[in-house]
């Protein structure tokens, strides 16, 4: 089925939305600030403190806890991070007071089997580099402090009691599921060896891919990054010892060298680097891409050899990642960019499936070892059960 949606433009803004399918109201979370975090320079773009939501786990997953890094693409110029600090993904000044807690942070058994009783948190996105910059830029009065943003809000959940838990899983959908595979390492170190601890990435394998005019748009976008926030001492130095840093900003160097177990979340024909990467205006200056960026049943034949094409790079891009047997992953054939938070992609009647396999499930399955989980779809349009996203206007 195909999910209709007005507000579906991607600048950093949400993409996607909340969408539940069920009747029930998500829980509302209200947000909780880090004041103390100023003193370590831990702040968001413009200086103001970081922040989270959280609710607390109860009964059999009172000791658990799943954190979820909020996502919401990257700034790469001072004039776009000057802009961005204006928002609430570069200040907690206008972040919203309360969240809808839905898909993997839902509170209900029905709606999230496996983690609604759990300590589940989410923690804000205001740094604009996949909470790993360490820089600042004096004139513009930016700062670019992810990597802080990140242990301080550690800190602040173990002092809270994450650091008694006896499972916990780092995720992160879009830039935060980048930062969830950059941090995967870190988080782990965070606890005994005995505490089951791994990461899921959703909708963060972004790809060094070529775009339809043969450039590679995200390769200059990453560079930028890297550069203007330096992030590169937070770049896992297996890759960074080989290859250009703002190369191993690209989850797939890294994701084969992450010693924790980790699950990739990810739809094979993914909207934003369809929109962005791939067929971004510039790339497409005429516009031809413009009707099958709005929606998948108006590409053309050569169009979705294209696309078929960026699939194969995605699979490859696994192959060696896949050999490990403490990963798994979800590659379903979808036009979608974030599932996990969803309530209609995470778990529902009618969500999307892989050999009869939803996401929540197969999460879950891998999560608690009960069988190895490494789900690849047919190439599209196989798939009936896509929730692909139709956008009214880019």
């Amino acid at each position: 089925s195909n999910v209709a949606t007005t507000d579906l433009y991607y600048n950093g803004e949400k993409y996607g939305g909340y969408s539940s399918s069920s009747n029930s109201k998500p829980l509302m979370v209200e947000i909780t600030f880090i004041p103390w975090a100023a003193s370590r320079g831990a702040v968001c773009l413009d200086g103001s403190w970081p922040a989270y939501h959280i609710d607390r786990g109860y009964g059999s997953g009172a000791n658990s806890w799943v954190i979820q890094l909020e996502g919401g693409a990257w700034c790469d110029t001072v004039r776009g991070c000057a802009y961005r600090k204006n928002t609430r993904h570069g200040s907690s000044k206008y972040m919203e007071k309360f969240i809808p807690f839905t898909g993997i942070l839902s509170n209900k058994h029905f709606e999230n089997p496996d983690f609604h009783n759990w300590n589940r948190v989410k923690i804000r996105y205001c740094d604009g580099g996949s909470f790993s910059g360490d820089s600042q830029h004096e004139e513009a009065g930016l700062y670019f402090r992810g990597q802080r943003i990140f242990s301080t809000a550690m800190e602040e959940l173990k002092s809270k009691g994450m650091k008694n838990a006896n499972q916990a899983l780092l995720s992160g959908s879009s830039a935060g599921g980048m930062a969830s595979i950059l941090h995967c390492d870190q988080f782990r170190s965070l606890f005994p060896m005995n505490t089951r601890v791994k990461c899921l990435s959703d909708a963060g394998l972004f790809l060094d891919a070529v775009d339809v005019a043969g450039h590679r748009t995200m390769r200059k976008l990453f560079a930028d990054v890297v550069n203007l926030q330096r992030v590169r001492s937070n770049i896992p130095q297996s890759c960074s010892r080989r290859l250009n840093p703002a190369m191993c900003f690209f989850p797939q160097r890294v994701i084969s060298s992450v010693r924790t177990p980790l699950f990739l979340v990810n739809a094979a024909y993914d909207s934003w680097q369809i929109q962005i990467s791939l067929a971004s205006p510039s790339a497409d200056p005429h516009g031809n891409w413009y009707g099958c960026k709005l929606n998948n049943e108006h590409c053309s034949v050569p169009q979705i050899q294209f696309l078929q094409g960026f699939r194969r790079q995605m699979l490859r891009s696994i192959s060696n990642f896949a050999k490990s047997r403490k990963n798994g992953y979800f590659i379903n054939s979808c036009f979608a960019h974030g599932q996990i938070e969803r309530q209609d992609t995470w778990f529902s009647p009618g969500c999307p499936h892989i050999r009869n396999k939803g996401i929540a499930e197969s999460v879950g399955r891998w999560f608690f070892d009960r069988a190895e989980t490494k789900m690849i779809d047919c190439p599209y349009p196989c798939d009936r059960t896509c929730h692909n996203l139709v956008f009214t206007h880019l």
